[in-house]
């Protein structure tokens, strides 16, 4: 019998949800993008990694479905990705935000 994070790691991808993770990637780092160039921000680097992320999640759905071990691996990482991100925020704040 296979386990719950088998069937929701290694599953088979999704073609319509990864163009949405892509299309949100992409918007995330258009953002980013506008608000360094042109209004003269700093980078929010908190955003740069959660675009990181949706973007492997976007490439792990995108992937043909007999490769489901590789699309497997890109959704762990984008997982460590984000929740890095989390921790880091929790612990020391001021290296992503400032």
């Amino acid at each position: 019998m296979p386990s719950l994070i088998d069937e929701t790691v290694f599953g088979e991808p999704s073609r319509g949800l990864g163009l949405v993770y892509l299309c949100g990637a992409l918007l995330l780092a258009g953002q980013q993008g506008y608000y360094v160039i042109v209004e003269g921000a700093t980078p929010f680097y908190a955003e740069l990694l959660l675009s990181a992320g949706m973007a492997l999640s976007g490439i792990a759905e995108s992937l043909p479905k007999p490769r489901r071990r590789a699309a497997g691996v890109l959704r762990l990482t984008a997982l460590v990705v984000v929740v890095s991100m989390l921790v880091i925020l929790l612990v020391t704040p001021e290296l992503l935000i400032d």
